[in-house]
C-alpha cells in the first residue's frame, strides 16, 4: 500500500501529470461555453451570451467589442420568437496553452413568426483563453438545413405540467431574462 500511495504521490506531482489535468479542464471549460451560449440565447440573457466573448470581440467589418456584439444578439434574437439550442457533438483541437479551435453540432428549433423551425446548425469556433479562463474569440453559424414543422408546438393547449405531459409548458417564460428581453426589446 505504502509503494502505492507513494507512486501516487510522485505521479500528481509530475509535470506530465499536470499537462493532462490542464488538458482535461480545457476541454471542458471550452464545452461549456458552447452549452452556455445555448442556455444564454434560449433564455435571452444578452448580458451572460456577450461575457462568453473576449472583451474585444470583432463584429461586423468594422466594429469591435462586447457592446457591439450586445447590440447585434439584439437585434438577430428580436426577429425570432421562441428557441431552443440543443448542443451535441464538440470537437475541440487544442493549437497551444491558450488557443483553440472546435466544431459544435447544434439542433435547433426555432419560431419565425407563426412558424416553427427545425435546424441542423454547425458552428465553427475559435477560443482564446486570457486570464485562466477560456472565451470564444469567433463564432461562424453555418447550417446543414432547415425545415418548417408541420405543427408549430406553440399552437398546442397549455399541458399544465405535471397534470398533462403533452401541451405548451411554460419554458421560455419562466425566465426573468426572457420577459426582460422582450420588455426592452419590443
Amino acid at each position: 500500500m505504502q509503494r502505492f500511495v507513494s507512486s501516487y504521490a510522485s505521479l500528481m506531482a509530475s509535470d506530465e501529470f499536470s499537462a493532462k489535468v490542464e488538458r482535461l479542464l480545457a476541454y471542458e471549460q471550452i464545452r461549456q461555453l458552447a452549452s452556455h451560449y445555448a442556455v444564454a440565447v434560449d433564455s435571452r440573457d444578452l448580458d451572460a451570451l456577450v461575457e462568453l466573448f473576449v472583451d474585444d470581440v470583432r463584429v461586423g467589418r468594422d466594429t469591435y467589442g462586447r457592446d457591439a456584439l450586445r447590440d447585434s444578439f439584439a437585434e438577430s434574437l428580436g426577429a425570432i420568437g421562441i428557441s431552443m439550442l440543443n448542443v451535441g457533438t464538440h470537437a475541440i483541437d487544442l493549437v497551444d496553452a491558450d488557443h483553440a479551435t472546435g466544431q459544435v453540432y447544434c439542433h435547433g428549433q426555432i419560431q419565425d413568426g407563426e412558424r416553427w423551425i427545425h435546424q441542423f446548425i454547425l458552428y465553427r469556433d475559435t477560443y482564446e483563453r486570457r486570464d485562466g479562463e477560456w472565451f470564444f474569440v469567433r463564432r461562424i453559424h453555418e447550417l446543414w438545413y432547415g425545415e418548417e414543422a408541420p405543427i408549430s408546438p406553440l399552437s398546442y393547449t397549455p399541458a399544465e405540467w405535471p397534470k398533462n405531459h403533452d401541451g405548451l409548458g411554460t419554458v421560455p417564460a419562466s425566465w426573468p431574462s426572457w420577459n426582460a428581453f422582450w420588455a426592452n426589446n419590443t
